[in-house]
């Protein structure tokens, strides 16, 4: 993968963590950089796990976002239910 790759695939994952730690309020904060690596770690999961269960979001940058933050939800959510 080329360095301009990696460099927007950070920035989605940026975008995304910022995204989900908007949407998913209440509890404990992770702050600006927990949310940014949570949405690059859900970016991740959510470029495995989608395609699995047959959810298929649209192409381009903004579809790669909503992958990303669909994911970075995810992992909030079980990183939430871990810490109880």
């Amino acid at each position: 993968m080329a360095l301009e790759g990696i460099i927007i695939w950070l920035i989605i994952g940026a975008i995304a963590g910022w995204l989900a730690g908007q949407i998913m309020k209440g509890g404990s904060g992770y702050g600006l950089i927990g949310d940014i690596v949570l949405g690059i770690v859900g970016a991740v999961v959510a470029g495995w796990l989608l395609p699995r269960i047959g959810i298929y979001i649209g192409g381009g940058i903004l579809g790669d976002i909503i992958n990303a933050t669909i994911g970075a939800i995810i992992v909030i959510f079980v990183v939430r239910l871990l810490s109880r």
